[in-house]
Parts: C-alpha cells; sequence; structure tokens
C-alpha cells in the first residue's frame, strides 16, 4: 500500500511533470506513429498508459485544470485562451498546485509556457506557488527571439531574461539543470509546460532531414516533435544521472488534441481537433511512470480528467493544505498503483454558452459540436459536420449528439433519435453541470497594432 511507501520527508517522491502543447494524439511512437519518439516511448513503457484521459479544448483551461483541481467553467476559464492583453487571469483566490506541495516540503518549479494571467506580476507563476520559474507568460511566441506581439516573452524568476536558442532546446536545458541542483534532501516538483509543439511551426532545419515522408508543415511539425522528445529524454538523463529514478514520478500528457488533423497533426480514428469538444481535441495522449511504484507495460482503462492530477499528487505527498472551493478532481492513485478502477464515471468535456460535452462511461453527449473553441491562430480546424439529426432535447438552433464510444470511438454515428432514454438522462446531468458554470471571461479584441 502507498502509506508504506511515505513515512517520512525524504521518502516522497520527485514529481515531474512534462505537458506538450499541441501534440496529436496519435503522434507517438507507442500508437505507431511515423514520428519517431523514443524518449517517450521508453518511459511510456517503463509505466502504465493512461488511454482515458482527458482534457479541455484548448491551452489555458487545460492548465487552470491541473493547478485548480476544478473544471475551467467554475472560475470563467472555459472559453479560449488568456490572451496577452486580457485583464485577467487564474483567480487569485484559486489554490493552485504548487501552493499545495509546498505545504508538503517541495521545491516548486516552472519551465516553459504559463498562459494562466499575465497583466499583473500577482497573476504571474512565482506569485502562484513556484519558487522558481523559467520560460515564458503567453502563446505563440517565435521560437527562436522568444518575442509575442513586438515583446520579448521570455523570463527567469519574473526578470526578463536573454538567454538566445531555440525554446524547446532552452527549456529542457533548464530542466535539466534544475534536477542536477536540486539538493536530495528536499523532494521538488518540477513542471515542464513546453510551448512545443505549438505553432508557429519552427525548428532547426536538421530535424526536420530524417522526415521526407512527409510535405511541408508536417514535416515542419514532425522535427518540433522530435525535438520535444530529445529534451524529454535529457529530462530524463538528468534524473538517471543523479540517482532520483527510483523516486521520482514522471508524468506525460498534451495539453488538448492536436489541431488541423490530417493536414499538420494526428489524432488518429478520434474525430475533429484541438478547440472541439469531440474525442480528438479532449482525448489525449497521456502516462505515467514511477519504478517500483507503477507495474511497467501496464494500461488504466478507466477516465481521468486532469483535475484528478490535483488530488492525487496531494494526497500522495501529504499537503496539508487543499482547493479551497469544491474540487471536480478524484484521487486515482491506487489505479496506477494497484490496478484498481478508477472512480471516476463521468467527464465534464467543456460546457460554454457555445457548446459543450459530458462523457459517462461509454456514452457522450455533444452540444453544438461543429462550434469550435478558438486560440491565437484562429479558429481550430477539424470540427466534424456528420450525423446531425434535430432531436427532443435540443433547443432552438441546437445540434445534441448522442456517442457510444465503446463502439464508436470516432463519434461516426449519432445515436440520438435510436436512444431517447439514455440521451435523456446525459443530457440532464449536462444541463445540471452548465447551471453550475459562471459567466466566462472574454478577452475581446486584440489592442490596436496587435495582430
Amino acid at each position: 500500500m502507498l502509506c508504506a511507501f511515505f513515512t517520512g520527508a525524504a521518502e516522497k517522491p520527485d514529481i515531474v511533470f512534462i505537458l506538450a502543447d499541441d501534440q496529436g494524439s496519435y503522434d507517438v511512437g507507442w500508437r505507431g506513429s511515423e514520428i519517431k519518439t523514443p524518449n517517450l516511448d521508453k518511459l511510456a513503457k517503463a509505466g502504465t498508459l493512461l488511454e482515458n484521459f482527458y482534457v479541455q479544448p484548448v491551452c489555458s483551461p487545460t492548465r487552470a485544470s491541473l493547478m485548480t483541481g476544478r473544471y475551467p467553467m467554475r472560475y470563467g476559464l472555459q472559453v479560449g485562451v488568456v490572451r496577452p492583453w486580457a485583464k485577467y487571469g487564474l483567480p487569485l483566490e484559486e489554490q493552485t498546485l504548487p501552493e499545495g506541495l509546498r505545504t508538503a516540503g517541495y521545491t516548486t518549479y516552472i519551465c516553459g509556457k504559463w498562459h494562466l494571467g499575465s497583466f499583473q506580476t500577482n497573476y504571474w507563476p512565482i506569485a502562484r506557488g513556484f519558487d522558481h520559474w523559467y520560460g515564458h507568460l503567453q502563446g505563440a511566441l517565435d521560437y527562436f527571439t522568444h518575442i509575442r506581439d513586438g515583446q520579448l516573452d521570455w523570463f527567469r524568476d519574473g526578470v526578463t531574461n536573454h538567454d538566445a536558442g531555440y525554446s524547446t532546446h532552452l527549456v529542457g536545458q533548464e530542466a535539466a539543470k534544475i534536477i542536477h541542483d536540486q539538493s536530495k534532501d528536499k523532494p521538488m516538483f518540477l513542471y515542464v509546460p513546453f510551448n512545443a509543439v505549438h505553432a508557429p511551426l519552427e525548428v532547426p532545419d536538421s530535424y526536420k532531414e530524417p522526415y521526407h515522408q512527409f510535405k511541408g508543415r508536417r514535416r515542419t511539425y514532425a522535427g518540433m516533435v522530435a525535438a520535444l522528445d530529445e529534451m524529454v529524454g535529457k529530462i530524463v538523463a538528468a534524473i538517471d544521472d543523479t540517482h532520483r529514478r527510483t523516486n521520482t514520478l514522471f508524468i506525460f500528457a498534451s495539453d488538448n488534441g492536436g489541431p488541423n488533423p490530417g493536414q499538420i497533426t494526428s489524432n488518429g480514428p478520434l474525430r475533429a481537433g484541438k478547440g472541439t469538444v469531440y474525442e480528438g481535441g479532449v482525448h489525449t495522449c497521456a502516462f505515467a511512470a514511477w519504478e517500483g511504484h507503477i507495474k511497467p507495460g501496464s494500461t488504466v482503462p478507466g477516465l481521468i480528467h486532469m483535475v484528478d492530477w490535483y488530488p492525487t499528487l496531494l494526497k500522495l505527498t501529504g499537503a496539508t493544505v487543499t482547493q479551497k472551493a469544491p474540487l471536480d478532481g478524484l484521487d486515482f492513485m491506487s489505479a496506477l498503483t494497484d490496478g484498481k478502477p478508477t472512480q471516476r464515471h463521468e467527464v465534464l468535456c467543456n460546457t460554454s454558452p457555445k457548446n459543450g460535452a459530458l462523457r459517462m462511461d461509454d456514452w457522450k453527449i455533444v452540444i453544438n459540436g461543429d462550434h469550435s473553441d478558438t486560440d491565437e491562430e484562429g479558429p481550430a480546424a477539424g470540427a466534424g459536420g456528420k450525423n446531425k439529426k434535430k432531436n427532443k432535447t435540443a433547443g432552438p438552433g441546437e445540434v445534441v449528439e448522442l456517442f457510444n464510444l465503446a463502439t464508436d470511438p470516432g463519434e461516426k454515428k449519432n445515436l440520438a433519435a435510436e436512444n431517447p432514454d439514455k440521451l435523456k438522462e446525459l443530457r440532464t446531468r449536462y444541463d445540471v453541470l452548465a447551471k453550475e458554470a459562471v459567466k466566462p471571461k472574454v478577452s475581446g479584441p486584440p489592442p490596436p497594432g496587435v495582430n
């Protein structure tokens, strides 16, 4: 049992949480991709695949889910992303994951992309529970110049930083340095949210060379995935070099499904992509590895949402401070370490004024699925347009779809008309959650002179 492992502070695990940005759900080697990801594959094989892992449709909401253990609709971050000119961020009253881990004696680090508020410094990572911060506040910055909208967006502990280099490399190198410098007498939480492989699509030419079978943007993207994978290998090597492997919990996920599936990214058989509440937008690749605690080569088939990491990690580490507001997350450590079923039977993929989706066990309801959420680069491509039948649960102008994911993981056949009772059950539950949502915060149009 876990309680036998954690009897003293020195035995608390180091936690390395690696988050990819916009990586296609099937752009990993263990799912048969032509893009090579040997380091991710090796780490995934050393642990357990999370085969039903859910996130939010776009960047900021997924990050908010991890930081709070609460669905973003509870504090207004369920629509779009926090743009550079937004006068809001992750609400200050929300208890963040690193704040909780600090109470358990952890040193907390973030290397990479924050994307949860920048208009005041009290919204910055260094003020939200992280002891040290290296990286950027916004999304979609230039990988080489680190400029977004004409401004340098690269920092160390809140101070503008002028390190030169490809951002994926800088983030990975900094993470490895932190590992080497961290005292073995104090556990660390190292959060590594890469901006890779988000647009703009940029990578040193050498990474594109092996991918002559791809053309244009897909080839550049493949090189970006390869560079990300290389840095994951560098981080793991630093853990091994410092003899921390047996007491390190590795976690990997992408923040949403890939954009432009079939053109740039691959979400495999899953429908649509980033910005939608279809499976291709919210059901992503993920795994966890922990030598001696998680069985290598295993799989967790049960439902998990990003919000679940919050209570799981705080309970695991013995943190004494938890989220002040009610959690949506559920502790699933026993599923990781003991092979027990997860306790989650529903996942709210999202609820917003335009659209939403709820999964309950094998069934999923989608409301106005063709409405895409948006990111900095505009509407996400790939929303499906099939199987739209009006039904009794649909309000004016609504399109409501019902899918059985056990038999139809690609959401190809709308079963709403054939299953009115199941449709009513899911719609009733969805409406309960939708009524709990607060009004979304919106960034509005960019100020004059900003693209």
